[in-house]
C-alpha cells in the first residue's frame, strides 16, 4: 500500500476517536426532537455512562480510516493528473477540484458509515454500530446502508473540495517570506493550526447538507422497531431530501440548518489539526513527506 493510504487510514482513525463525543451531540442537536431543553445539564446528561463515549465508534473507526485513506490517495492522484492534463503547478483551483473528486470517490464507503454512526448515536438505549449494520441489512439489504447517497455524494464533494483548498491556502499564508525548505518539526505547530481552519471551514461550507443527511438517515421505517431518539413515530415510506429539507424549514426556518454548528466548529477545529498532523508525520515517517518551500515571487508552494 502506499504511504498516503496508510497515513490517510491512521490519521483517520484518531480523529474519530478524539472527536466522537462532541460528534454525538452534533448529530442529536441535528435530529429532530433530539435534545429538547438546551443547556448545560441536558448536554452532560448525553455522557452520563461512559458507552455514551463511544457510541457509533466501531463504524467510523473501520470505515472512516478506509475513507480517509481513500480521500487522499483520490486526491492526490487526482491533482497530479490534473496538473499533468494541464501541463500546470499546483495552484488553489487545482487543490479544490481534485479535492472535490477525492471527495465523490469517498461516498462508497462514507454513505454507509454515516448511517451507522447516526443511528448507533442516535439510539436509546444504546446499540452497537454491528447490531444496527444487521438490523438493515436484515429488513432491506445493501441497499439500506447507501440511503441519504445522493446528499451524502454532495456534501463530501463540496465539502472535501473546500477541506484541501482552505489547508493549502492558509499553509501558505503561514510559511516564511524566505525561500528555503522546512522540515515537519519546523511547521508541527502550523500544520495543527492550519489543519484546524480547514475542518472549521469544511464544515461552514456544508453545515446544511450535513443537517440534511443527519434527519434523512435517522428516519425509520415501521418495521425497524429498534427505538431512537427521534421522537417522530416510525414511518411506513421515507422521505427524500428534498422533503426534509422542507420539513426541516418548516419547523425552525432557516436557523434549523445552523442547529449544533458552533460544536461541530469546536470538534472540527481539534480533530482536523490532529488528523493533518498525523498524516503529514506518518508521511514524514514514511520517507514521503513534503518539503514545503515557498517562492515569495510565484506567491504559491512549489
Amino acid at each position: 500500500m502506499s504511504a498516503d493510504f496508510w497515513a490517510g487510514y491512521i490519521s483517520g482513525a484518531i480523529g474519530i476517536l478524539v472527536g466522537n463525543p462532541l460528534d454525538i451531540l452534533k448529530v442529536r442537536l441535528q435530529a429532530k426532537d433530539a435534545i429538547g431543553a438546551q443547556n448545560a445539564s441536558s448536554y452532560l446528561r448525553q455522557f452520563e455512562g461512559t458507552s455514551s463515549l463511544i457510541s457509533g465508534t466501531a463504524a467510523p473507526v473501520l470505515g472512516y480510516g478506509a475513507l480517509n485513506a481513500l480521500l487522499f490517495v483520490s486526491y492526490n492522484r487526482s491533482e497530479s493528473a490534473i496538473n499533468n492534463a494541464l501541463n500546470t503547478q499546483s495552484n488553489l483551483w487545482t487543490t479544490w477540484v481534485a479535492g472535490a473528486i477525492g471527495g465523490l470517490a469517498t461516498w462508497v464507503v462514507s454513505t454507509p458509515t454515516e448511517l451507522i454512526k447516526c443511528r448507533a448515536q442516535l439510539s436509546s438505549p444504546p446499540a452497537s454500530s454491528w447490531s444496527i449494520a444487521k438490523s438493515v441489512l436484515r429488513n432491506e439489504g445493501i441497499r439500506g446502508l447507501y440511503l441519504g447517497g445522493v446528499v451524502t455524494a454532495l456534501r463530501d464533494s463540496i465539502g472535501y473540495g473546500f477541506y484541501f483548498w482552505s489547508y493549502e491556502l492558509s499553509t501558505q499564508m503561514m510559511m516564511s517570506s524566505k525561500k528555503r525548505e522546512t522540515s515537519f518539526s519546523e511547521d508541527a505547530a502550523k500544520v495543527l493550526l492550519c489543519g484546524g481552519l480547514a475542518g472549521v471551514a469544511t464544515w461552514a461550507s456544508i453545515f446544511p447538507l450535513d443537517v440534511i443527511k443527519t434527519r434523512v438517515q435517522a428516519q425509520v421505517l415501521s418495521s425497524e422497531t429498534r427505538p431512537l431518539m427521534d421522537t417522530r413515530p416510525n414511518q411506513a415510506k421515507r422521505l427524500g431530501a428534498v422533503a426534509v429539507a422542507k420539513e426541516a424549514y418548516r419547523e425552525g426556518g432557516s436557523r434549523v440548518f445552523f442547529r449544533g454548528l458552533t460544536i461541530c466548529s469546536v470538534r472540527a477545529f481539534f480533530v482536523n489539526a490532529i488528523q493533518w498532523a498525523v498524516y503529514e508525520w506518518v508521511m514524514y515517517e514514511l520517507g514521503e513527506g513534503k518539503s514545503r518551500v515557498v517562492d515569495p515571487d510565484a506567491q504559491k508552494m512549489v
